[in-house]
């Protein structure tokens, strides 16, 4: 079996993925048709929070949360028509956002740069307890 080292998994899911600019992904903060989906841990959140209104997945538990499925699903998922996903720098949020398209979802996104770029450009943010 070849090995895939995370290189070319990630060069394999930008090929594929959608990437949006922070700028870009600030203007869909008040879009009713998007929903924010974090991935970073809980403890990632608590120390930084979160975009507000985003929905949290973490990346471990991101396919369970997704498959309507699962007894872990999160309705989120499919209650409107587009995702945005994060993570810390944008890494993980690469990942998911390539998992997600493979597991049938069609309109995700991810943010370059994940949350260190959103809160760079000031996007607003909650507080996570």
């Amino acid at each position: 079996m070849q090995k895939r080292g995370f290189k070319q998994m990630m060069a394999e899911a930008n090929a594929v993925i959608d990437t949006l600019s922070v700028h870009d992904a600030l203007t869909l903060v008040d879009d009713p048709e998007v929903v924010f989906i974090d991935v970073r841990e809980q403890s990632e959140r608590q120390q930084t929070g979160a975009i507000k209104g985003a929905v949290h997945a973490s990346r471990g538990f991101l396919e369970f949360k997704a498959d309507p499925d699962s007894p872990m699903f999160e309705p989120a998922f499919t209650a409107k028509p587009r995702l945005v996903l994060y993570c810390a720098s944008g890494g993980r949020s690469t990942l998911a956002t390539k998992t997600l398209l493979d597991m049938g979802y069609t309109h995700v996104s991810h943010i370059a740069g994940g949350f260190a770029a959103w809160s760079a450009a000031n996007g607003p943010i909650e507080t996570v307890s």
